[in-house]
């Protein structure tokens, strides 16, 4: 029986959630349990497609259009004139790959983005952009292991910032002061 680690193995890692699911893994959870078809991931498109079908032994379907379109890795790039620091791209950002604080300019590290576009939407003043890769960097696209390892580490760090909150939201209601 095929796991969902050997599935996740195949998906890119770039967390984008196009595919209906919060991350890689979920996805990859959904489809060794049937409950998604193995066509939802623009970022893998029909390498990837191809590449789950061998595996689960299930036939190539086309990339299902209702999840995107298949294209050249992407990266977020910021006009740093128009950015006024409001810092909503950052929570967002599945690896951290945005370096900025509340205020103050903010940028892209190209080496770490994912292109996965989740910081473009949140920006309220639209100084984020997608654009192919290649234009913007001759960095190659971060590694599927780095892209995960970024991701468990983003997530554990919003988990201690929530268990850190909700302790001191505990230890307010009961200090009579």
């Amino acid at each position: 029986m095929v796991t969902a680690d050997e599935v996740e193995a195949l998906l890119p890692q770039t967390q984008c959630t196009r595919c209906g699911y919060s991350g890689c893994r979920p996805y990859a959870e959904a489809i060794v349990t049937q409950a998604a078809p193995l066509n939802q991931c623009p970022p893998g498109g029909a390498a990837t497609i191809a590449a789950l079908a061998a595996l689960l032994r299930r036939p190539e379907l086309p990339l299902n259009p209702a999840n995107g379109l298949e294209g050249p890795p992407l990266v977020a790039q910021i006009d740093e004139e128009a950015c006024i620091g409001c810092a909503r791209c950052l929570p967002p950002c599945p690896v951290d790959a945005i370096l900025g604080a509340h205020q103050q300019m903010h940028t892209v590290l190209f080496a770490l983005c994912t292109g996965c576009e989740l910081c473009v939407a949140p920006c309220p003043v639209d100084c984020i952009t997608m654009a192919p890769r290649a234009q913007l960097t001759a960095l190659p696209a971060p590694g599927v292991d780095d892209n995960r390892r970024r991701f468990a580490a983003h997530n554990a760090r919003l988990a201690q910032r929530a268990g850190e909150r909700a302790a001191l939201i505990r230890e307010r209601k009961h200090d009579p002061a």
